[in-house]
Formats: C-alpha cells, sequence, structure tokens
C-alpha cells in the first residue's frame, strides 16, 4: 500500500466505517460520515453487491488503513501471526496492536494513530527508560513507555496530558496519568479491540497468496 496522502475522510467513505483518522473530530457532528456515508467516486452510490474476493480486499484494506500499515509490513505481520499456535486472524490483530505507535495512541497520547505515529518518530518517548522512535517497534508485557521528560514543556503534549482524564485505556494498558507513563500489564486479547474486524477475510486472503 503506497502512502495515502488524501483525504483520511475519504477512507472512511471507501471502507463504509469510521476510521478515527482525525481522531476527537471523529465523534462530533462535524465528521464527514455523519455527512456523506456513499462511497467516494462519481459511481459510488451505485455499489453493487460484493464478490467473496472483494469483501477479502476491503477488509484487508480496512485494517491497513486503521493502523496505518504498508502492504509489506502488514503481510510480514500476517507471516509471523501465521507462524504462531492459535487462530491467525486474532494473533495478527493483537499483535498490531502492540505495535509502539498504537500503544502510545492507546494510553492517550495522539489524538489519532496518526498523530501518534508523528509524535513517536520525532522522539517523544522512551521504552524502559530508552529512547524510542520507531513506530513499528512490537512491545511485550511487562515494558513501560514514558514521555521524554524535555518534551512535556511542548504545547502539543502538554495538550494531550490534559485531557488524559477523557479518555478511556484497554484492559491490557495501565496508564499512570500523574507520571504520564503506560505499563504493559498483559498481552492485548481480541475482545480488548473494539472495532468491527473480520479478520477471517484477511487470513483468507493472504493463504491465496502464500
Amino acid at each position: 500500500m503506497a502512502k495515502y496522502t488524501g483525504p483520511a475522510c475519504r477512507q472512511c467513505r471507501r471502507e463504509g466505517v469510521k476510521l478515527f483518522a482525525k481522531g476527537e473530530r471523529c465523534f462530533t457532528e462535524k465528521c464527514a460520515m455523519n455527512r456523506r456515508t456513499g462511497v467516494p467516486g462519481q459511481h459510488g452510490a451505485a455499489r453493487k453487491k460484493v464478490s467473496e474476493y472483494g469483501l477479502q480486499l476491503r477488509e484487508v484494506q480496512k485494517a491497513k488503513r486503521y493502523y496505518g500499515i504498508p502492504e509489506r509490513q502488514f503481510r510480514n505481520y500476517f507471516k509471523a501471526a501465521d507462524a504462531k499456535e492459535g487462530m491467525t486472524g486474532e494473533n495478527l490483530l493483537t499483535l498490531i496492536e502492540r505495535r509502539l505507535d498504537n500503544v502510545v495512541f492507546r494510553m492517550g497520547m495522539g489524538e489519532s494513530r496518526r498523530d501518534a505515529r508523528q509524535l513517536v518518530t520525532h522522539g517523544h518517548f522512551l521504552v524502559n527508560g530508552k529512547k524510542a522512535d520507531i513506530a513499528s517497534m512490537i512491545l511485550r508485557a511487562g515494558d513501560v513507555i514514558s514521555v521524554k521528560e524535555t518534551s512535556r514543556k511542548s504545547d502539543k503534549i502538554k495538550a494531550l496530558i490534559e485531557n488524559l482524564d477523557n479518555r478511556t485505556f484497554p484492559a491490557w494498558l495501565d496508564v499512570d496519568k500523574q507520571n504520564v507513563t503506560a505499563t504493559i500489564t498483559a498481552l492485548p486479547k481480541r475482545e480488548d479491540i473494539d472495532f468491527p474486524f473480520e479478520e477471517h477475510f484477511i487470513v483468507e486472503w493472504y493463504s491465496k497468496k502464500a
């Protein structure tokens, strides 16, 4: 998947579901999905019945866009998930949930995953006390994510910290709002992912290409 540089809301309309690419705006009436729910394009309204191939492709695209992951990385995650015991689809989603950019977003330090990814690459976070600026870094149970002391003076970071009381956090992440740290207390489970993925379509898509 090439890097998408167009309107984020257009991707939501294409997938027919909110991908929450614009953070808090997606929960307001300003969200484009509340005003224009049809598929973008001249013939979007005349959408035909989707084939099995189409369903698989759309689910793959939806997952990549939701997490902001390019095709090569996503395919590698699938291979890693397929090699593990258990259900491949669940393995895939819970593996991606442990990406550093996603964990930073989950701990409230980003208005969206795209926003969190940018903050990570700019070097605002530490993992277990060491600088971590690779968004795709996979974290493990027991890892502690914190904000660099110098970064806390940033207006952007200050605003995110002030908004932590309005955020909810997944069960596998223990967030210390006062010290602005998050500890991964357990590996995420499928039921912790609050997005309507149909991961069996993703498994079917990549299994055919193996």
